[in-house]
């Protein structure tokens, strides 16, 4: 499906499994320059079929933009982080409305990449998020800004402003009643996201906020064939058997 963005000034694809008025819904970022149908292209879809199909999920793949921002770091560093804004609200204001409620009842996940999003997303608006799924993501913007920081990079980097979140603010009631799941293997590629989940998971449990992080064997690699594992695993847990 497409839409035109006002926000962005192009046309954006993305693409919605299950029926438009049934289920949880899900937003499921793609892996970095990855594009919406890669969550079906490879399998992911298929393998929560059965709470598809009993109408109580669906997920909705958004089209991402790494390449002109996150993976751009040949790029001036402002410019990048300006259009990832608009994406972010792109996101938020233009293609979740159109099939949200208006609750706090939609669930974030995605792998590599697509769990930094999820991560971001969820972090900035819990208003809007009560699910989190982060399977082999991190969460420092530095990662891929390296020593840049300005007002737009700490906005997208939990680890930075999650720490001088003062505990009276709203939306740490909201973490505090939502389910945050990181997950994250410890085998071949996952060096960086293994840091990086340890490294969220210790901010949240210095903050008091309840989540689990789930640290997969040695043998777990940064792949599809575990994150389609992955998926319907915490799925279950999250919705229940289907």
């Amino acid at each position: 499906m497409k839409s035109y963005s006002r926000i962005l000034d192009r046309e954006m694809e993305y693409a919605l499994y299950g029926d438009a008025s049934e289920g949880k819904l899900c937003i499921a970022f793609p892996p970095q320059n990855g594009r919406f149908f890669d969550f079906h292209n490879f399998g992911m879809v298929d393998t929560v079929r059965p709470w598809i199909d009993a109408g109580r999920l669906r997920i909705l793949c958004p089209d991402g933009i790494d390449a002109e921002t996150w993976s751009d770091e040949g790029g001036n560093p402002r410019a990048r982080i300006e259009l990832q804004e608009r994406w972010f609200r792109y996101v938020t204001d233009e293609l979740l409305p159109m099939y949200a409620d208006g609750g706090r009842d939609t669930m974030v996940c995605g792998c590599s990449m697509g769990g930094v999003h999820a991560g971001n997303f969820f972090f900035r608006r819990p208003d809007l998020f009560d699910t989190l799924l982060s399977m082999s993501g991190l969460f420092n913007a530095q990662y891929f800004f390296h020593d840049y920081m300005d007002d737009l990079i700490y906005a997208n980097s939990p680890v930075h402003f999650l720490p001088n979140m003062p505990d009276n603010h709203p939306w740490m009631e909201l973490y505090r009643k939502s389910n945050i799941i990181l997950c994250v293997g410890q085998g071949a590629w996952e060096e960086d996201l293994l840091y990086g989940t340890r490294e969220l998971d210790a901010v949240l449990t210095a903050k008091g906020i309840p989540h689990w992080a789930d640290y997969w064997g040695f043998d777990v690699n940064h792949d599809w064939d575990w994150w389609r594992k992955q998926f319907p695993y915490f799925m279950e847990h999250i919705l229940g058997r289907p």
